[in-house]
């Protein structure tokens, strides 16, 4: 016998079946009993939350012939015949496959027969805002004054897209969406029906992937299930199959991302590629987690909007200690654009990483909250002690001295068309990496120009980041070509890592300038 997926299986034959939907289910079950039943109906909201179901349900309670509460008794052969797809009274479309104008003539021609059995002939019509402006007005005329045994319900989950002239001729209900608490709920009783060993964690969390969809829920549920058949499933083996990661995940590269980490920001991506994460998927659960860390924040943490469990809910606690939220809110903004940007990319990967490096990095960006970041992060930086300040871009860095250190600093003499180009490059240096555009203008901003020999300068880096950003081979030819455009320079620049940081204490002078300078200690360099 074939196989008949769980949504299928497990799809509600009456109202009392219907979860998540009550304010909808009493409607229809009221004018079931009083005989108030309308003659068009309008369902819209999202995927998965009983549309079609409970429309079903109502063409099989309006023709059942022993009603019980306003449900169908599910005995009777109209009930019998409708659940099967058999009854010539009920007429399911799909409006995306027929939604020509010769589609409704049909049906318009249809209804002036009376139903052969039962009291209703009941037009469903599913994804009603595919219907072309010729077929919605087709369908108006019958619409407004259909044959007393005719009944329209239309399901369509973008309802912004049907005429007006239509929404006033049928009664609207909205379908929410469905909680997590009310998918797993349901999820445990569909697994202890099929005798499927499943965790209360593992569950919760594919009621939650569900997103308010009960279907997409339950068919989480058939994938997961059939994965690991025989077997309890657990909550580690969800996120295998689902390639999702556990919010202990998120919680150390959220720490990393915080302690400006980059390095060990993007191991961590690495780890989560090489364990074949879906990258897109990571970065909405990345999202919602830091969501999460917002409202505990702002909102008190109420654990029932944070859906989150006691474990969870400590380790937020200790994280809100560590960010704030203007910093938490510029983290937010950064994977949302993210998500965006992942949706139709081929190189996922690397816009995860560059994310992460605007996030450990906020110097790389020149917005309002990127601002605050840096001005937060010199505030702790100058409470600790630390009192340097940082260099202009493409001069010596200074030297910070240490308790009982005497601070140097040496002297090069170089010859004096060194000299020249290496003023104007240093004086010209910010107006040269603000042309060359967004993209390169962090890296540069914190390189180091010094002379290497006549025509040639080197970039120095203190910082590893910044140098794999700088070394580029576009980024040098880039620098190369503008200087040669503008100054009329043939330099050639070269990248280099400054592994001691007191490396760039240099300063330059001129040959001409050695007289002048001979009570110095000073070091002359051949060209």
């Amino acid at each position: 016998m074939a196989y008949t997926a769980l949504y299928r299986k497990w799809r509600p034959a009456d109202f009392e079946d219907v979860k998540g939907q009550d304010h909808i289910v009493t409607t229809l079950k009221n004018q079931i009993r009083t005989g108030r039943i309308g003659h068009a109906y309008l369902f819209c909201g999202t995927r998965g939350t009983g549309k079609t179901t409970i429309a079903k349900i109502l063409a099989k309670a309006v023709n059942c012939e022993h009603p019980v509460d306003g449900n169908p008794c599910g005995e009777c052969r109209t009930c019998r015949a409708i659940a099967a797809g058999n009854s010539v009274n009920v007429v399911e479309i799909d409006a995306a496959s027929n939604n020509g104008v010769d589609n409704i003539r049909e049906i318009r021609d249809e209804v002036q027969y009376s139903p052969a059995e039962g009291k209703y002939r009941v037009y469903i019509i599913d994804e009603v805002h595919m219907l072309s402006t010729g077929a919605f007005n087709a369908l108006l005329k019958t619409l407004e004054e259909p044959p007393s045994y005719v009944i329209f319900i239309l399901a369509t989950t973008e309802v912004h897209k049907i005429p007006v002239t239509v929404l006033s001729r049928c009664q609207r209900y909205d379908f929410r969406r469905i909680s997590g608490d009310t998918i797993a709920g349901r999820l445990a009783q569909m697994a202890q029906a099929e005798a499927i060993q499943a965790e209360e964690k593992a569950l919760r969390y594919i009621a939650k992937k569900g997103d308010g969809s009960m279907r997409d829920a339950i068919s989480l549920f058939d994938q997961c299930a059939a994965f690991y058949y025989g077997e309890t499933l657990t909550y580690e083996k969800v996120l295998e199959v689902l390639g999702a990661v556990d919010n202990e995940v998120f919680s150390r590269l959220l720490r990393t991302v915080a302690a400006g980490d980059t390095a060990g920001s993007i191991r961590m991506v690495e780890e989560l590629v090489l364990q074949g994460r879906e990258l897109s998927q990571f970065v909405l659960d990345f999202t919602w987690y830091m969501r999460n860390l917002l409202l505990l924040e702002t909102a008190g943490g109420d654990e029932e909007v944070l859906d989150m469990t006691a474990e969870d809910m400590a380790r937020l606690r200790e994280e809100a200690k560590l960010i704030d939220n203007e910093t938490l809110m510029r983290y937010i903004r950064v994977f949302s654009e993210l998500s965006s940007q992942m949706r139709y990319a081929a190189g996922k990967r690397v816009l995860l990483e560059l994310a992460v490096i605007r996030l450990t990095k906020p110097q790389m960006e020149e917005n309002l909250d990127s601002l605050v970041q840096r001005v937060k992060e010199l505030e702790k930086r100058l409470d600790s002690g630390q009192y340097a300040a940082s260099a202009p871009a493409g001069t010596a860095a200074p030297v910070r001295q240490e308790s009982g250190e005497k601070a140097e600093e040496k002297v090069v003499a170089i010859s004096k068309a060194q000299y020249e180009d290496l003023r104007m490059i240093r004086e010209q240096w910010k107006q040269i990496i603000r042309d060359l555009g967004a993209s390169m203008r962090p890296a540069l901003a914190e390189a180091i120009v010094e002379p290497v020999g006549d025509g040639v300068m080197s970039l120095g880096f203190t910082d590893e980041t910044y140098y794999l950003m700088g070394a580029r081979e576009q980024v040098i030819s880039r620098l190369e070509e503008y200087v040669k455009a503008n100054y009329r320079k043939e330099i050639k620049f070269q990248a280099k890592l400054l592994s001691d940081k007191k490396a760039g204490n240099t300063r330059y002078i001129s040959e001409e300038e050695l007289k002048s300078k001979i009570h110095m200690d000073i070091v002359t360099e051949n060209s």
